[in-house]
């Protein structure tokens, strides 16, 4: 028969055991996670996607494949745009984007409506209008239709797009025009009412550029001073290979988390393609001519350039990691480099490799230094 000291020293060993075998478990369970983006920042922020038509609808397999284990957060490229949502008076296309919505709602994700109010990719008919009076009711008739029939569902709007010069002074526009810079105020504060906890956004390109910098910072105060609801500025990132610098990027961040919002980083892509003219930004109204000097690698990326952009996408990510209390969201422009816009702007038929997965849905050199961030 064991003495009490044998019978606790089981006991003992029994717990000692047992702790082992719990913590074994745990590490077993921690090494299964699947390794991906969002697993990477969860603590951070929500990785994101922009995506089209064939993602929404799944008839893309291996993007949709993609955007379920890498991916936490959507974005649509274009079906919420007014042309494409609003294309007459009295008529709503909804079709494509309440698949979109369901999308999200089916895999979790944080879903972000994109956009309201934007000067271009408008519906012809919104340009006719000349009358202050007719646009305030259709300005607030295309928020409240659209908010409303996705409360709940959507979680943040990007509510007005790209509405400044790059002087930070506002742009014109058929809003601008008949409204004055008013059409802010009524946008966000439509969209508010219509959905008080939706995230409300402001969003633009540019946006490391002080003078622009300083046009945002000016819109999110008056907009708190007339307590109207603004929550985060969308920083669009399509930069390059040298910039904006780190600077320039940690400075706007700051500052706009320092005006009372949180910084969304909107649309990230990085051209590793000559800039014509050192053009800068994403006005989309801007198209050139191609040529052999502007598309330099039409077959693949030389290794040289990948590890150039592996490098700039680490830098930018352990960036983003040490303002994670001021970032809430990092969403890139595309799945894959192969569905990425930048194929086809400024000069249409390039070949660019803007992104983390290739045109086969393969993770690049520029995944992997980003995923190197969580060892």
């Amino acid at each position: 028969m064991k003495s009490p000291i044998q019978i606790f020293g089981c006991i003992c060993l029994l717990a000692v055991v047992a702790a082992c075998g719990n913590k074994a478990s745990e590490n077993v369970e921690a090494e299964h996670v699947d390794p991906s983006l969002k697993n990477t920042f969860s603590y951070d922020f929500f990785v994101g996607a922009a995506i089209n038509n064939g993602v929404i609808e799944e008839k893309d397999s291996l993007a949709t494949a993609l955007l379920k284990k890498e991916f936490n957060s959507i974005t649509p490229e274009n079906i919420m745009k007014w042309m494409h949502i609003h294309p007459s008076p009295d008529k709503f296309n909804f079709e494509i984007a309440d698949k979109y919505v369901d999308l999200g709602k089916k895999n979790n994700l944080h879903t972000v409506g994109h956009t309201l109010v934007w000067h271009s990719q408008l519906a012809d008919w919104v340009t006719e209008v000349n009358d202050s009076s007719a646009m305030t009711v259709i300005l607030k008739n295309h928020i409240n239709s659209i908010v409303n029939r996705y409360k709940g569902k959507i979680d943040s709007w990007d509510v007005v797009n790209e509405a400044l010069n790059e002087d930070g002074t506002l742009r014109e526009s058929i809003f601008l025009e008949v409204l004055g810079d008013s059409y802010l105020e009524l946008a966000f504060e439509t969209a508010a009412k219509a959905d008080p906890d939706v995230q409300l956004v402001y969003n633009d390109y540019n946006l490391t550029n002080p003078e622009k910098r300083a046009g945002v910072i000016r819109l999110v105060k008056k907009l708190k001073e007339k307590n109207i609801k603004i929550d985060a500025v969308g920083m669009q990132g399509h930069w390059n290979l040298e910039g904006p610098t780190l600077e320039e990027i940690e400075t706007s961040i700051i500052a706009y988390h320092d005006a009372g919002v949180k910084v969304s980083i909107s649309e990230l892509d990085i051209t590793v393609l000559p800039n014509p003219w050192d053009l800068e930004g994403a006005e989309v109204s801007q198209n050139f001519e191609n040529s052999p000097s502007m598309n330099p690698y039409p077959e693949s990326l030389p290794d040289s350039v990948q590890n150039i952009l592996a490098k700039r996408y680490q830098d930018i990510f352990k960036l983003f990691r040490k303002h994670r209390d001021k970032i809430d969201r990092v969403t890139f422009w595309g799945i894959n480099d192969g569905s990425s816009w930048l194929n086809n702007w400024p000069i249409d038929d390039r070949t660019n490799y803007p992104l983390l997965f290739d045109r086969n849905y393969r993770p690049k050199k520029a995944y992997e230094s980003v995923m190197e961030l969580n060892k």
